[in-house]
């Protein structure tokens, strides 16, 4: 027997009953309650494997007489008893699926990796490069640029070999990149108009930078028709795509042993790797001067974390393909849907959310603490001057910002005081 559970993120709706079974709208979820195995709590089990490992490690093993292999192996074996005890004991977030303990896992890598980049904070410039060998010996060597700019030709005449040698020489492991990536980025974001203002305004962000870090230096089509149009945009598109699948689908949960088919049964499998329920996020930026400027915030966080990506593997000379900077990546990929869930609910209701979730607040440090890392280790990098042409661009754009900003809410408040003016008096109750 089902029973619904509604999602607190969405308006009041009815259950649809056809044929005596209840299906259920877009915010409608029905559970039949199971909780098996898979879902129970295993504190004490993940306890004593722990203890038996630790037991083993202290009885039966001979400790190596080897220093720096003692101390990374005591680090390692530090940070897994950390995530054993996060996992079984942190508090749980707004995602359930696949599992909690999932969820729980990345909150206490999150803590893990702000304590590395606290860490390679208060070193020398020298000895935090330098840190970087005991992870992998090749690191800690300055690394050369590439440059994507120089002959911007599409078509080159000049190459009666290949002519379109520009665009196949573009065509690298950063386009697949940049299209899963921006797919991924508007299922945490779901919002159209909120993806295609970052990704416009973080090519604004590479021509304006490209003075600092050759990374950035593009051709024009590389820019706008390359990532805006074809990887970002595409991204973007199928995101959206997946969105309104998530927004239509049914959402309703048996246990995988009340299912009699083995269809059903591979279908309830794979169907645990979606979201329990689903929250539509509606950003409302124009609605309140809170929201407008909770909505720039947003922007601005993303588009610094996206900067940070380049510039901390220049600061810290790591080559773009190092297992590093992509693991980097897996990391944002997991922690920003549940980052952006959190923010969102912060700022939709905030009588019932009281406090910012604390996987936002941990990625919003860690996003502060890598920018500041990239101000210590290369201040003359970051401080390069800005064209002059770059600077009145940018500036015309923050003055129509805040122009908008003050006549917007000067509007508001008249409309509010007009209202008022124009609602009839209340009549009081006569007495006696």
């Amino acid at each position: 027997r089902l029973r619904g559970r509604r999602n607190p993120g969405c308006p009041s709706q009815s259950p649809q009953i056809k044929g005596g079974v209840m299906k259920n709208t877009e915010c409608e979820v029905y559970d039949d309650g199971t909780n098996t195995f898979f879902w129970r709590a295993h504190t004490v089990t993940v306890l004593f494997i722990l203890t038996c490992a630790l037991v083993y490690v202290t009885l039966l093993e001979e400790t190596p007489q080897d220093t720096a292999y003692n101390t990374k192996r005591g680090i390692v074996a530090s940070i897994l008893v950390f995530l054993c005890f996060g996992v079984t004991q942190a508090k749980d977030g707004p995602f359930t699926r696949p599992h909690p303990a999932y969820w729980r896992f990345w909150l206490c890598v999150t803590v893990v990796y702000e304590l590395f980049l606290i860490f390679i904070l208060f070193q020398t410039v020298h000895d935090g490069r330098q840190f970087m060998k005991y992870i992998d010996p090749k690191l800690g060597v300055p690394l050369p640029e590439r440059d994507y700019g120089g002959n911007c030709l599409m078509y080159d005449p000049g190459n009666t070999t290949d002519p379109f040698h520009n665009i196949w020489d573009k065509m690298d492991g950063f386009v697949p990149a940049h299209f899963l990536g921006w797919y991924i980025k508007t299922l945490m974001i779901r919002d159209w108009w909120m993806c295609m203002i970052i990704s416009v305004m973080f090519e604004f962000l590479e021509y304006s930078l490209e003075h600092q870090l050759p990374n950035f230096s593009e051709c024009w089509w590389d820019h706008w028709i390359m990532d805006v149009l074809l990887c970002n945009g595409l991204g973007i598109y199928c995101g959206m795509k997946t969105l309104a699948w998530l927004s239509m689908k049914p959402y309703q949960w048996q246990g995988l042993w009340n299912i009699p088919t083995y269809k059903g049964k591979i279908k309830r499998i794979a169907f645990q790797f979606t979201p329990y329920s689903w929250v539509k996020f509606e950003w409302k930026p124009a609605s309140t001067v809170q929201r407008w400027l909770a909505v720039l915030g947003i922007i601005f966080m993303f588009l610094l974390a996206e900067l940070n990506t380049f510039y901390l593997k220049f600061v810290l000379w790591m080559p773009p393909e190092h297992y590093l900077v992509l693991l980097r990546l897996v990391f944002f990929v997991n922690v920003g849907g549940v980052a952006m869930r959190e923010i969102y609910d912060f700022m939709d209701d905030p009588k019932f959310h009281k406090k910012l979730g604390q996987q936002a607040w941990l990625v919003a440090a860690i996003t502060v603490t890598e920018f500041l890392i990239v101000v210590k280790y290369d201040p003359n990098t970051i401080m390069l001057p800005i064209p002059f042409s770059v600077m009145q661009c940018w500036f015309l754009g923050i003055v129509l910002i805040a122009t908008w900003t003050v006549w917007d809410k000067g509007t508001k408040t008249q409309d509010t005081k007009m209202f008022s003016m124009q609602a009839p008096p209340t009549e009081l109750p006569v007495i006696g």
